[in-house]
């Protein structure tokens, strides 16, 4: 093949560039006959290559650019032999499909230019760019109307991709894990720091307890007169005074002074707490307490701080409104009428517990005073209660009505609660997680609608048992 076989324009109409570039190319041209012809394998640049250093794209216009890209390649599917060299290097390399970056191999070049078009569209969008993102759309949805559909299929792909490779890779520890390695640590600080001492602590109050001094007295208010006589008493006598006290005495005593913290912290007088609190159903019948206070560093004060408990001492109230449309015999006027209703939860030690629906016409001061299993009213139900880690859960509610009343129930209810604590050691709160009724018959269980209730608080009652 010669280069004479290709359509040259005239000399006066082609550019200075173009032809330099024409005349080194049929040099090119010869040197590769007179390589193959003399079984010479020397490498020699290719046509782009020599374009490239060619031509300037700075001193030529867009329309000598494409005329200049259009014969170097149209040159090289004619007149370009390579080298056996270059045939088996271009043998040994790897080919790479066409937007395999994105996972774009399986799509035609139409639609993957498409998607490209489509992807500046979304990082215009994200930009606040919204005019070319509306210009890119239209052109995007004009190549191809389902580019939507293929440009989020190419993301999946790529983020399975993604995904797929960094799984190799070392996995980050859990939350649970860290929280694991979190407390083996404090529980090293712990028996490092309680060495020889009554009490054991951990996390920030165990930090701040290393900034006193050894040896504690209770300080006078006034610096001017003397120790005060409750230095006189011994420790041990106070931590039997403080034995007989409600935790929420305790707490406000050690807020007095640095002594009274330290002898608030006494585990004896929290183990006490913990093992009348925590104990079936409040805790599941194959745990113990030893393995709970395992979990909090042998803190005894942070698991009946921390660990979740029903209150015993109380109620749990939830108010809850509706409204309801009344009839008017003015068109003009709408009348509607706000319903108030009361949710009553009392739950007992032995796994009883009281569930009370009432109308605003029973004030809660009177609803405590009855709020007994021997109460008999429409709306009463007692059932059994459990609690597995923050969750509550009341089966076999059975209505009460009236000792006039024989029929039996065909129905029972259950309830699904979560227990929360706002503040932290107050677990005061109870949100509802699923209400349903079950059919005694066939056992068919239908879940109630919720859309009217509201989350339970803890209304504590001084004449109630703790524990």
């Amino acid at each position: 093949m010669s280069a004479g076989t290709l359509d040259i324009p005239a000399p006066e109409q082609e550019p200075t560039e173009l032809a330099r570039f024409r005349e080194q190319w049929k040099a090119e041209v010869k040197q590769r006959q007179a390589v193959v012809s003399g079984g010479r394998t020397e490498p020699v640049p290719s046509a782009s290559t020599t374009a490239e250093r060619a031509v300037s794209p700075a001193r030529i216009d867009t329309s000598t650019k494409t005329a200049t890209v259009t014969d170097t390649f149209s040159a090289h599917r004619r007149l370009s032999v390579p080298a056996p060299d270059a045939i088996f290097a271009m043998a040994r390399a790897p080919t790479v499909p066409p937007h395999a970056s994105h996972g774009q191999s399986y799509l035609s070049p139409n639609l993957a230019h498409a998607v490209e078009v489509y992807r500046n569209a979304v990082l215009h969008e994200q930009r606040s760019q919204l005019d070319e993102a509306l210009r890119l759309y239209r052109q995007a949805f004009r190549l191809d109307p389902n580019v939507d559909r293929a440009y989020f299929k190419v993301e999946q792909r790529a983020q399975e991709h993604s995904t797929a490779r960094l799984a190799g890779h070392k996995k980050v520890p859990s939350t649970g894990l860290v929280d694991g390695v979190t407390r083996d640590v404090q529980k090293l600080d712990v028996h490092q720091d309680s060495k020889d001492k009554s009490f054991v602590t951990s996390g920030l109050l165990a930090q701040i307890l290393k900034t006193f001094p050894e040896n504690l007295v209770f300080e006078p208010e006034d610096e001017k007169k003397g120790r005060p006589p409750i230095n006189l008493i011994p420790d041990e006598l106070l931590l039997q005074i403080l034995r007989t006290l409600d935790y929420t005495t305790i707490e406000r005593f050690a807020a007095v002074s640095r002594k009274a913290r330290v002898l608030c912290l006494d585990s004896a007088i929290w183990r006490d707490f913990v093992h009348l609190a925590y104990k079936p159903p409040q805790i599941p019948d194959d745990e113990s307490i030893t393995d709970i206070a395992e979990l909090y560093s042998s803190d005894y004060r942070r698991v009946y701080m921390e660990h979740p408990r029903l209150r015993l001492d109380g109620v749990y109230i939830a108010v809850c409104h509706y409204m309801r449309m009344g009839s008017s015999e003015n068109a003009w006027v709408n009348i509607s009428h706000l319903v108030t209703y009361n949710r009553y939860l009392r739950f007992f030690p032995n796994g009883e517990v009281l569930s009370l629906l009432a109308n605003e016409e029973w004030q809660p001061q009177t609803v405590i005073r009855i709020l007994k299993p021997t109460l008999r009213m429409k709306g009463f139900f007692i059932g059994n209660w459990s609690l597995s880690g923050n969750t509550v859960y009341i089966s076999n509610l059975v209505e009460k009505p009236s000792h006039t009343t024989t029929e039996p129930n065909n129905y029972i209810f259950q309830m699904t609660l979560a227990l929360r604590s706002r503040p932290i050691g107050r677990w005061n709160k109870l949100d509802f997680i699923g209400y349903d009724s079950v059919n005694v018959e066939d056992g068919e269980t239908l879940p109630l609608p919720r859309k009217n209730e509201r989350s339970f608080w803890f209304s504590k009652v001084r004449s109630w048992a703790r524990y």
